[in-house]
C-alpha cells in the first residue's frame, strides 16, 4: 500500500491502528481526514474488514462524498457497499429499515427546513403568537437546540424561567403534533429515533454494532449529545 509511506509517523500510526478507541487530535490542515481515508482503505484493503463492516460518518453530503471518492481512489476500485455517509443519512438508512420496532412507518416523511417553519408558523396561528414579535425562525431555532440537547416540551416548561419558555414549549408541542400526523420526521428526529431504537431495541442494537466492526467520526468535536449516544451506542460492545 504505497500510501502509508506518504504518511508522516503519527499518522501511520493511526492508520494501522486495529482494535480499541483512537482519538486524533491534530489542528485544521493537518490530514485528520486524510488519516480517516487512508485507514479506510487499509483495514479494507488489507483484508482486516469488509467494506460493508466500516461505518464512516461526517456532517456534510460534500464532505461524505469526498471521503467516498478519496477511499475508492486509494483502494483502485469503486466501492458500492461502503458506509459513507452523514450521520442523517445513516440515521435514515437505518430508520427505513428498523422503524416499525419504534412503532414508526417505514414511510415516514422527512421534513426540510421550508417544511419545518411552515408547521412552526401553523402553531404560532394556532395558539395566537404574533410572528411579528416573535420570530417563526427564532423558535425553530429554539427547538431545533431543545432537540440537540434531548429536552422535551415538558423539560421546558418544568424548567421555565420566562413567559417566553412557557410559550417556547407550547410552540414545540404542536409541532411536534404536526409531525406525527403527517407521519414526518425533521432532521433531528432522525437522530432521536435512531438513538430511541438502539436505547430500546437489544436486537437492532446488537445486529448493528455487531456489524460495522469499525466506526470512524470526522470532525469528532463537533458531535452534539444525540450523535455522541448514537456513536456510543453502536461501539459499546467493542471498546
Amino acid at each position: 500500500m504505497s500510501f502509508l509511506d506518504q504518511l508522516n509517523p503519527e499518522q501511520r500510526e493511526a492508520v494501522l491502528h486495529r482494535d480499541g478507541p483512537l482519538l486524533i487530535l491534530a489542528g485544521a490542515g493537518s490530514g485528520k481526514t486524510r488519516v480517516i481515508c487512508c485507514r479506510l482503505a487499509y483495514l479494507i484493503g488489507d483484508g482486516h474488514a469488509e467494506p460493508d463492516q466500516v461505518l464512516a460518518v461526517t456532517f456534510t453530503n460534500k464532505a461524505a462524498e469526498e471521503m467516498r471518492g478519496r477511499v475508492e481512489q486509494l483502494l483502485e476500485s469503486e466501492s458500492p457497499r461502503l458506509w459513507i455517509s452523514t450521520f442523517h443519512a445513516f440515521c435514515a438508512r437505518v430508520l427505513r429499515r428498523e422503524a416499525p420496532l419504534i412503532g414508526l412507518s417505514r414511510d415516514f416523511v422527512i421534513y426540510d427546513s421550508v417544511d419545518q417553519l411552515s408547521a412552526v408558523r401553523q402553531a404560532m396561528r394556532d395558539l395566537n403568537v404574533d410572528d411579528k414579535i416573535t420570530p417563526p425562525r427564532s423558535l425553530l431555532s429554539r427547538i431545533s437546540h431543545a432537540k440537540n440537547r434531548m429536552e422535551s416540551a415538558a423539560d421546558i416548561r418544568q424548567n421555565s424561567h420566562s413567559f417566553g419558555d412557557d410559550q417556547l414549549a407550547a410552540v414545540y408541542e404542536l409541532y411536534l403534533k404536526t409531525l406525527r400526523t403527517s407521519g414526518a420526521l425533521d432532521f433531528d428526529d432522525l437522530l432521536l429515533k435512531a438513538v430511541t431504537l438502539f436505547e430500546t431495541s437489544t436486537n437492532a442494537r446488537e445486529r448493528y454494532a455487531n456489524r460495522f466492526r469499525y466506526v470512524m467520526i470526522d470532525e469528532y468535536q463537533d458531535t452534539n449529545r444525540p450523535q455522541y449516544m448514537l456513536i456510543r451506542l453502536l461501539t459499546d460492545q467493542h471498546r
